[in-house]
């Protein structure tokens, strides 16, 4: 029944053959199995007939979830991050769910978890580099990081540089941080001895050494201010310049912190950008709803004609 019910919470139509083939039972333990299901309130819908099956429809109560350990780390972390303050006006709510799936959990899957919440720490800041991109990271890599976290346990892992050079790293892990879309690694490098910090979507074959460490005293003492200052004195590859023609106030409400908005005469302001990926000065702009001139770089001028021309043709 559980595999049953598993099955039918993916809320895809199930033809009846196929689902008894996946439970390897009789159509008629099937039948018996969805009416015990039914008498605990899960509303399971039967088509009869040649192409008859079942489907589990939407109830009027939240009924219990069925969720494999992958599953229930990334509701914790979801949950954690919303509790954290990422997202406005569901912390508290956040929290009472997070205590609650928390509670339910199996002790091999608390572990993973107390890790990772007694390691992570948000950052509220946000660059155009860290919003511009989707960085995924593997699962594995995270729940070896906050273990070592933890544990204060030295780790090992290959890591791609800035250029894309690959090199390899042994380091002593302290925090892990979020900043927008990504995740970093707040560490003492042994081999630069200096503290560092690392994304984790640059990493591979991330690995504990079994070495255990004193931990050592982070200046400052806040790993996401740490990481934070690390992006603002990182160099942006690109230096963007735009002139548009709007009412500085609006284009500075538009724009918000993402760029500097200087004011100009004639009802004219100027904004610049540090930007390490084009594309997000691009939806900035085409949010404005305004007419605009690229100063710079050349490279955003072309890449503007270019998107304008896509979108010409799109409508012609």
């Amino acid at each position: 029944m559980l595999q049953l019910l598993s099955l039918l919470q993916t809320h895809r139509y199930w033809p009846g053959p196929v689902l008894a083939g996946r439970l390897e039972v009789s159509d008629r333990t099937l039948r018996r199995d969805v009416d015990r299901l039914r008498t605990l309130g899960y509303p399971v819908r039967a088509v009869r007939g040649a192409t008859g099956g079942y489907q589990l429809e939407a109830g009027a109560a939240m009924p219990p979830l069925l969720l494999d350990d992958e599953e229930a780390v990334a509701i914790v972390v979801g949950l954690q991050a919303a509790a954290g303050g990422t997202v406005e006006g569901i912390q508290e709510t956040s929290v009472r769910a997070l205590s609650k799936v928390v509670q339910v959990m199996p002790p091999r899957l608390r572990r993973r978890v107390d890790a990772l919440r007694s390691s992570w720490v948000p950052a509220v800041f946000t660059t155009s580099a860290t919003s511009a991109t989707n960085a995924t990271i593997d699962a594995e890599v995270l729940a070896t990081l906050a273990q070592a976290c933890r544990d204060d346990e030295r780790v090992r892992f290959g890591y791609r540089t800035r250029d894309g050079d690959p090199m390899d790293r042994s380091v002593e892990p302290h925090r892990l941080v979020t900043v927008g879309r990504r995740w970093y690694l707040v560490a003492w490098d042994l081999t630069r001895h200096d503290w560092r910090s690392f994304r984790l979507d640059r990493m591979t074959g991330a690995s504990t050494t079994g070495v255990r460490f004193r931990p050592r005293a982070l200046p400052g003492g806040d790993a996401a201010a740490f990481v934070t200052s690390s992006l603002r004195a990182a160099p942006q590859r690109h230096h963007v310049s735009v002139l548009v023609h709007a009412d500085p106030a609006a284009v500075r409400r538009q724009v918000g912190r993402w760029g500097a908005v200087e004011e100009l005469a004639g009802h004219r302001c100027r904004v610049t950008m540090e930007a390490d990926d084009l594309r997000w000065p691009l939806f900035v702009l085409a949010g404005l709803g305004a007419e605009f001139d690229v100063e710079g770089p050349q490279e955003l001028v072309e890449r503007t004609a270019a998107v304008g021309a896509l979108f010409t043709r799109a409508t012609s």
